[in-house]
This record gives structure tokens, sequence and C-alpha cells, in this order.
């Protein structure tokens, strides 16, 4: 996420959280679930009195976007950007379970040219390997007990009443630009745009037409 955040900290103060359970930190008993998380990242809002905010996640963090979006009830969300979500569950179309893929299976998977970004790479050193796998065991367990999904979450997407980007990189084979399409449907008014040539990350592959698609939503989120 760090190339993002640090594009979007040229104009706006960014918070770009580590949840609970990755990169080594520690999870409280209490936080195990999406909701739960969701619940958290709200009462960090309240604490804070933070107004205006554009909630911005990718993945999983698309769907806990989405989460604290229908959770606002003080409206602290000015805006939603949801970059290649999961969370949904749309027919015909499910998510690639990725537990336990190997690096060079996650790239093919993740990326439109896996062997630029993904196989082609450096492999990562025993600690990012230990890292990565325990960042996967977190996403499994956040992940409820229909991987990637919560059945309930399409048909609650219309209670999202704040302007909505759903961003997807066009070759994603996580998640499938068709899903995402239906991703967009469910939440009123939301925008669906398409980055070319781009998988799960497209800020990664293309962040000049990524940016091109973002930057006019996060410069209007907020303003009457």
């Amino acid at each position: 996420m760090a190339g993002l955040s640090a594009h979007l900290a040229e104009n706006a103060h960014v918070v770009t959280p580590t949840h609970p359970g990755w990169d080594g930190t520690p999870r409280p008993e209490s936080i195990g679930t999406i909701a739960s998380l969701a619940d958290a990242y709200g009462q960090f809002l309240d604490e804070r009195d933070l107004r205006d905010v554009l909630l911005i996640g990718s993945s999983l963090g698309g769907w806990l976007g989405a989460e604290i979006a229908l959770r606002d009830a003080a409206r602290r969300v000015a805006g939603l950007v949801i970059i290649n979500g999961v969370g949904v569950d749309v027919a015909g179309h499910p998510i690639t379970n990725i537990t336990g893929f190997t690096p060079q299976q996650l790239a093919q998977a993740a990326f439109h040219d896996p062997a630029k970004f993904g196989a082609g790479a450096p492999p990562p050193t025993p600690e990012r390997i230990a890292m990565m796998r325990a960042n996967a065991a977190a996403t499994v367990l956040f992940s409820s007990e229909t991987y990637g999904y919560d059945p309930t979450l399409l048909g609650r997407l219309k209670g999202i009443n704040v302007p909505t980007l759903v961003l997807w990189g066009e070759s994603d084979r996580v998640v499938t630009k068709e899903y995402g399409r239906a991703y967009a449907a469910a939440i009123p008014g939301a925008q669906f745009e398409i980055v070319a040539e781009a998988g799960h990350l497209p800020w990664i592959e293309q962040p000049a037409q990524t940016f091109r698609l973002l930057d006019p939503f996060v410069a209007a989120a907020g303003k009457p």
C-alpha cells in the first residue's frame, strides 16, 4: 500500500493502518471478524472526532471499507473507494481461494504481468516468507467461514449512502471484473472503472492510469 498512500499524501492527510494480527502485530481476542474490525476503526474515528473521511480499501480492505461505511451512524465518512475488493458473493464468479498459494501461483492470480511483478521479482527472504504466511493466516481468520465474503453483504450494500468509486484491475484472477461490476451495481450511484492491463493491485502495475481515475474522485470527496 506504500505507493498508493504516498501518492494520496501529496494532497491529503493519510492514515495507513496495519490491521491487528498483520505484520507481527498483536490481535485482541475481541477482534476476529471484519465486522469487529470495522467497529474498531469506527471507534478510532470517533475518539479522534475525524470527519470528511474518505475510506480507500483494497481486496479485504474493500470489504472492510464497505462495513465501516454501513456502520457510520455519526456520518464521519464522506466517500468510499473499493479497489478489487472482496466481501460479497456473486453467483458464477467465485473468489479464488489463494490460501497456501506459492509466490509464483499468487503472482499468476494477482498480476496482469506475473513475470514482471511476481515470478520475476527477487525471491523473498525467509523472514518475508514467514510474515507472508502469518498475514495469510490472519486473512483467513478475518475472512469468515465462507472464504472471502459475508453472505449478507451484497444485499446490505444498498445502505451505503456516500459517493463510491469501485476501481478494478481488468486482469484480476482473484476476483474478476464481472465480480467487480456486480459489487458496484449493488451500491446506489456507485461509479465503476476498469484499469486495463492490471490485476488485483492496479496501482502497482498501472499507477498512472489508476491515479487518473482515482484523483478526481478523491478531490471531489466531501465537497457539496
